[in-house]
């Protein structure tokens, strides 16, 4: 169970509460769900009882009470606490592990994205480099999460900016159209940025920054070196692929159920959040967030790695079997994530 999972299931037990008449109140668009902060328990959490009381005419915990009688018994939900004023914790079943692994399987780099929404966006840039890079990432997210949209420059958009991987729309000006992505510019062309660093790095450095902060264009896009957070990345990626290529010539791989949980709750719950980051990530007009979040799993699966294949003269067995499979869903997301960048992912590094 993914957070946007964890989000609807939320919804529906607000809604089946407002139909049983147990709870007036309007159903809200969207219930937020995030990972349990300090001081509460369980995998996620929820203050949607504490913003559904006033509405409610109830206190928080009485909504929240409310809300586990229709939420438990749940398949995927092993355990419900209330914990402050009304705050909803989630625990989630110990084979939600293999549910995850299944489902990144089965959906492969497609994995955390929407099917069509039938929502509309029409973002428009600015006329400089680091914008039309940035909303081409833009467009790739809010593409991902089912929305219908078409990007263009507030002005005439550089026709070199496709040296960059943007795609340059037909329109290229629609003046009647509020600027909503402004990044601060930074002082090259494109061609000038594809001379130095090449596409991928050029992107990279481009949009891991936030769009208030300087773009990261130093030659440290170059070296390949665990202090390049780009090269951590595409090598954490390529490491998925050996493993892959190394347990095949011992004999094993990734077919079939996974049988087991493994031990690596970070590396799974950023597996878990994969989805609810594109959908904020495409929210916020933040490719940023996704470069962050590549980052982090990228650094959970390199310190993962080393206990998937045997050691010495152990025979592979179905905990190398699970353990392969979850580093190989790691180099899915890894990738996937990559892509939505505009950024490439090597077999081999």
């Amino acid at each position: 169970m993914t957070p946007a999972d964890l989000s609807l299931t939320l919804r529906r037990a607000v809604r089946r509460a407002v139909d049983e008449g147990v709870l007036s109140v309007d159903v809200p668009e969207v219930v937020r769900v995030e990972r349990t902060r300090p001081g509460g328990s369980g995998d996620y959490a929820s203050n949607v009882a504490l913003v559904l009381a006033r509405a409610a005419d109830a206190t928080p915990r009485h909504v929240a009470e409310l809300l586990i009688e229709r939420l438990l018994p749940h398949p995927d939900l092993g355990r419900i606490d209330i914990t402050g004023p009304g705050f909803l914790n989630f625990t989630l079943r110990l084979d939600t592990q293999q549910d995850l692994v299944r489902a990144i399987q089965r959906y492969g780099l497609r994995y955390g994205h929407r099917p069509d929404t039938g929502e509309i966006a029409q973002p428009c840039y600015r006329s400089d480099v680091r914008a039309a890079v940035t909303a081409d990432a833009v467009r790739r997210l809010l593409h991902s999460q089912g929305v219908l949209l078409r990007t263009a420059a507030e002005d005439t958009a550089d026709p070199d900016w496709a040296l960059l991987g943007v795609r340059i729309e037909a329109e290229h000006s629609r003046p009647h159209l509020p600027t909503d992505i402004t990044p601060l510019p930074v002082p090259y062309t494109a061609r000038e940025l594809l001379d130095r660093f090449g596409v991928d790095a050029a992107r990279w450095g481009l949009l891991s920054a936030a769009s208030h902060d300087h773009a990261k264009l130093t030659d440290e896009l170059l070296h390949q070196h665990e202090g390049n957070p780009l090269f951590r990345v595409r090598y954490a990626y390529s490491r998925t692929r050996a493993l892959l290529r190394n347990a095949e010539q011992l004999g094993f791989g990734t077919e079939g159920e996974p049988t087991r949980a493994v031990d690596a709750p970070v590396l799974t719950g950023l597996l878990r959040d994969h989805p609810a980051v594109l959908a904020s990530a495409a929210r916020l007009r933040a490719p940023d967030r996704v470069a962050r979040h590549l980052e982090a799993t990228a650094d959970a699966l390199l310190a993962f790695q080393h206990t998937v294949l045997p050691l010495g003269d152990e025979k592979p067995s179905a905990a190398h079997r699970s353990r392969l499979a979850l580093a190989e869903a790691a180099g899915t997301v890894l990738a996937g994530g990559l892509a939505l960048l505009g950024i490439s992912a090597p077999e081999q590094i």
